[in-house]
Formats: C-alpha cells, structure tokens, sequence
C-alpha cells in the first residue's frame, strides 16, 4: 500500500487506540506498521474527498485527479507533498499502483448520484475498490506470496465490507446512501430505493440476512486460506477476522428491524480477540 524515505511519517495520527485496526496493526513489526499506518492516511485522505460536505462534485473529482497525477509522479521515481508519505512502503514492499487507483476509482463511485440499491455485481466492484484492493495493498506488506495473498484480499475485502454495509445502514440512509443490493431488497419484497423507506420497512431484516449469508461466504473462505498458513504475518488479518465476523454474528442474534442498536466489541472482548487469535501464528 509510502529519496530521504527512510524519515517518512504519515502525516497524521494513526487510527484511534481503541480501535480494532489499530490493534491489529500493533501486532506488526515497526516496519509494516508504518506502511499500513500510510495506507491508512492515504485511503483516509481520498475518503475524506468523498465524504466531506462542502466541494461540489466537479471539485472533488478535480481533487481526486490531482492523487491520480500524484501517484503518477510517485512511480515515476519522484513524489509530491501529498504522495511523500507512500515513497517507502511503495519501495520497501513492491506495492502496485492499479491498487491505489482502484481505491481511487472506489471513492469516485460515491461522488455525484449517492449509490442507492445497486446490482450486486456494481456492488461487487465498488467493495473490490474500496476494500479488496486496500487488502491487496496490504498483503504484499505482510509479505504473504501472490496467490493466497490475492485470495485473501478478495474474500477479506468483501467479508469486512458487507459487514460495514450492515452496520453503518442508519448512518449511510442519513447521507443518502444504500448500498444493500437490489437482489436482497427484491427477494425480501422490497420495492423502494430511497434509503429512509429501505430502513423502516418491516422486511429490512431479510434483505439484510441476504447480504449477511454473503459475509458469511466471504469469512469462510478468508478462513480457510489463513488455516492453510501460507506465508507471511498472519496475526493482523486473523485478528480482523475474528472482530468482524464476531460483529457479523451479533448483528444476526440482534436482526435488523428498527430500532436497532450498533454492534460493536468492548474492549474486554477485543482484548479476548486479540489474545485468541492476534498472538497465535
């Protein structure tokens, strides 16, 4: 996922202490922490071009092309204030371009016409941008070889965003947002796209156990390549598992229908995800 590179910092905090990010990222040596803590500002960063109320559409696509040119000068062997702090991982860990840009093209999808119901195979592709890729990014920093590192990040990537999707529902209808997919909205007889509606219909909680059975799938199969232990640092991506599917299956006790309650893990119990799967192999 970073010609005086070995002093590059991210340029801003890593994520809050509390988090389960953060703890996984604290199980890598300091190396590929630093890497992961630049990934995390530089996705951080576009995000915020995405998200943040104020640019209209045409500025922020203007601003999201100005990290398309910096990624452009940053592997042609130069850097820009913005892409300074991706000099290093970039050369330290061979990480690709295209993923970069894929993140970027994942943002860009939230900017203009807000997703509301997409296909699952938009879906699909908006998930493989937006997370997929940042695994991409991330394997290659956990040193894991290309083939089980790629698998990883495909399933991974999906399993934690469709568990995002599930959480953030409330969150993502005040901003205009579904991205529950059509099929689920439709097996569960849900005609409406406008998120509000999605959310209040007494059929919400099928359309959601579809994607969750999705999550699943995906959890399954990040499972199983971790338990053929391949090479490379395990810990961080066995421990966000181990968070997110434990999130998955509390929301699935919990169900979706209104009022619901966000899920999340005190710290007791990630201090017990850690313990359990963070500092095994």
């Amino acid at each position: 996922m970073t010609q005086t590179a070995a002093k590059t910092k991210p340029a801003a905090p890593p994520p809050a202490s509390g988090s389960s990010f953060y703890a996984a990222m604290r199980l890598l040596p300091k190396a590929e922490r630093e890497a992961m803590f630049a990934v995390y500002e530089f996705c951080r960063k576009v995000d915020d071009i995405a998200d943040e109320p104020g640019p209209t559409e045409e500025e922020r696509r203007a601003q999201l092309d100005v990290w398309r040119r910096g990624l452009d000068t940053l592997y042609a062997g130069g850097a820009t204030p913005a892409t300074r702090l991706l000099v290093e991982p970039v050369s330290k860990f061979g990480l690709l371009k295209e993923d970069f840009l894929a993140v970027i093209d994942g943002m860009e999808m939230d900017i203009g016409e807000p997703i509301r119901g997409p296909d699952f195979q938009t879906l699909d592709l908006y998930c493989d941008r937006v997370a997929s890729a940042v695994g991409r990014l991330s394997v290659r920093i956990f040193g894991m070889e290309p083939e089980p590192g790629e698998k990883l990040a495909h399933h991974l990537g999906r399993a934690l965003q469709f568990t995002n999707i599930l959480r953030d529902l409330d969150e993502d209808a005040a901003a205009g947002r579904l991205y529950l997919p059509a099929e689920a909205l439709e097996a569960a007889g849900i005609a409406s796209r406008e998120p509000a509606a999605v959310i209040a219909d007494p059929n919400i909680d099928k359309a959601c156990r579809w994607l969750a059975a999705k999550a699943q799938e995906q959890y399954r199969a990040s499972q199983k390549i971790i338990s053929s232990s391949p090479a490379g640092r395990l810990r961080a991506p066995r421990l966000m598992i181990g968070v997110y599917a434990w999130i998955l299956k509390g929301m699935l006790r919990a169900g979706w229908r209104p009022p619901r309650r966000r899920i999340s893990l005190g710290k007791g119990r990630l201090a017990w995800v850690v313990l359990t799967r963070g500092l095994a192999r």
